[in-house]
C-alpha cells in the first residue's frame, strides 16, 4: 500500500510539474482547425467524365474524385448549372444528383447559376432559349421562380447570380451596359428570393479579372449579397500577384465585403494528353517564378491561396478546371484543352498542387 501511495503521489507530481512547466503560453490551448476559410475545386466535367468511363487515382489507385480532394482539405464543390443545354450536361437533374453526392460526403455545394443555357462569361451572356421571347417582367419571374426551384432542389451552401457577369448577364435584357436598370432589377429580385427562402445561403457575385471590377462592384453597390468572386488567370489577367493582392484588398475595404478567388489555374506541363489544342501551352503564358511542373503549379496556388489570406479580406479560393483530364483518349480532337492545368495528371493520378487545399490552424 505504501509503495502504491508513493508512485501516485510521484505520478499526481509529475502532473503538476508539466502543468505548470513551460513558457508563458502554457495555459494556451492547442491550436484547432478552422475551416471558415472557403477551399474550393470546381469539379462540373466529373459527371460526364465518369460516364464516359474516366478513372481518377491517388498513389496509383483508383478513388472517387470527390473523397480524394476531401481528404486534401478541400471544403466546396463548385458546380456549374446551365438551363437547357444541348450537350445534356450539367442539367438540372445531373447537377441535382451530383450536388446531393457532396453533401453526402460531408462537403458543401457551391453552385455557379450561368442563367443560361450554355457558358456565360464576358464574351457571351445568352439568355436562356426558353425565356427570349418574355416580356421583361416576365423573365424576372421565371428566373426568380427558376431560383426558388433550385434552392429548393439543390439547397446549394454558395450561390452564384450569375458566371464572370463583368457586363450583366441574360442578354439583350440584363446587360449592364445598355440595360443597366434592368440588369439592377433582375439581380436584385434574385437575391431577394434568396434570402427569403434559404437565408443561411451565401450569395456570390462574379467578374472576370480585376480590369473594370472597381466599375462593377460599385454599380452593385445596393445588391444584396456576400461575396465579391474574381477569376484570375495569368494567361488573360496579367501575372503580378501582388497587384492582384491589392485588388482583392481594395474591393474588399471599398465595399465591405470578403473577397474570393471564384477561379484559378496553373499548368503542371507545357505538354498535352490529346489531340485537342490546350488554352496554356507556351513558356511565355506562365509567370516566371511558377515553371510549368507539379512542383511549379503547387506554389503558384499556394502563392494565390496566401496572397487570399493575407489580404485582410480574403475568405478562400477555387481551382478551375481540376477533373478536365484528356479522358476521351489520346486521340480525340473534341478532348480537353485544359488536360496540363488539371488536378489529376497524364497517369490519372492526383497532382501534388492537392497540398493547397490543406486546412489551416489558427
Amino acid at each position: 500500500m505504501k509503495a502504491f501511495r508513493y508512485i501516485l503521489s510521484l505520478l499526481v507530481l509529475s502532473v503538476a510539474l508539466v502543468q505548470c512547466g513551460g513558457d508563458d503560453n502554457n495555459n494556451t490551448p492547442d491550436p484547432t482547425p478552422t475551416d471558415d476559410f472557403i477551399r474550393a475545386a470546381d469539379m462540373s466535367y466529373l459527371p460526364e467524365a465518369e460516364a464516359d468511363g474516366a478513372v481518377y487515382k491517388k498513389d496509383g489507385v483508383a478513388q472517387d474524385a470527390i473523397i480524394t480532394l476531401k481528404n486534401a482539405g478541400v471544403n466546396y464543390i463548385r458546380i456549374r448549372l446551365w438551363k437547357n443545354p444541348s450537350t445534356g450536361h450539367s442539367t438540372f437533374n445531373e447537377v441535382k444528383a451530383f450536388a446531393q453526392r457532396v453533401h453526402n460526403a460531408g462537403l458543401k455545394v457551391w453552385l455557379t447559376v450561368h442563367y443560361s443555357d450554355t457558358w456565360a462569361d464576358p464574351s457571351a451572356q445568352a439568355v436562356p432559349a426558353e425565356w427570349a421571347s418574355l416580356s421583361f417582367a416576365d423573365l424576372k419571374t421565371a428566373a426568380v421562380n427558376y431560383t426558388g426551384q433550385i434552392l429548393t432542389d439543390i439547397q446549394p451552401d454558395l450561390i452564384q447570380i450569375g458566371n464572370e457577369t463583368n457586363d450583366g448577364f441574360m442578354y439583350p435584357y440584363g446587360n449592364l451596359t445598355n440595360n443597366e436598370s434592368q440588369y439592377l432589377q433582375l439581380v436584385t429580385a434574385i437575391s431577394a428570393k434568396i434570402r427569403q427562402q434559404a437565408p443561411d445561403t451565401k450569395i456570390m457575385l462574379h467578374h472576370a479579372g480585376t480590369e473594370g471590377a472597381s466599375w462593377f462592384y460599385g454599380k452593385v453597390a445596393n445588391v444584396d449579397y456576400d461575396y465579391i468572386g474574381l477569376s484570375y488567370y495569368p494567361i488573360w489577367h496579367g501575372k503580378d500577384l501582388a497587384a492582384l493582392k491589392s485588388s482583392i484588398t481594395s474591393l474588399g475595404n471599398t465595399y465591405n465585403k470578403k473577397v474570393l478567388i471564384a477561379e484559378t489555374a496553373y499548368p503542371f506541363t507545357l505538354n498535352w494528353n490529346d489531340w485537342t489544342n490546350n488554352v496554356v501551352g507556351q513558356s511565355d503564358q506562365l509567370i516566371p517564378a511558377y515553371a510549368a511542373t507539379p512542383a511549379g503549379q503547387l506554389s503558384f496556388l499556394n502563392a494565390v491561396r496566401s496572397l487570399v489570406e493575407t489580404s485582410g479580406v480574403g475568405a478562400g479560393f477555387a481551382y478551375w478546371g481540376g477533373e478536365w483530364t484528356a479522358w476521351k483518349g489520346t486521340e480525340a480532337t473534341n478532348g480537353s484543352t485544359w488536360e496540363n492545368q488539371a488536378l489529376w495528371g497524364f497517369d490519372n493520378n492526383a497532382q501534388p498542387a492537392l497540398d493547397a487545399f490543406a486546412q489551416a490552424v489558427e
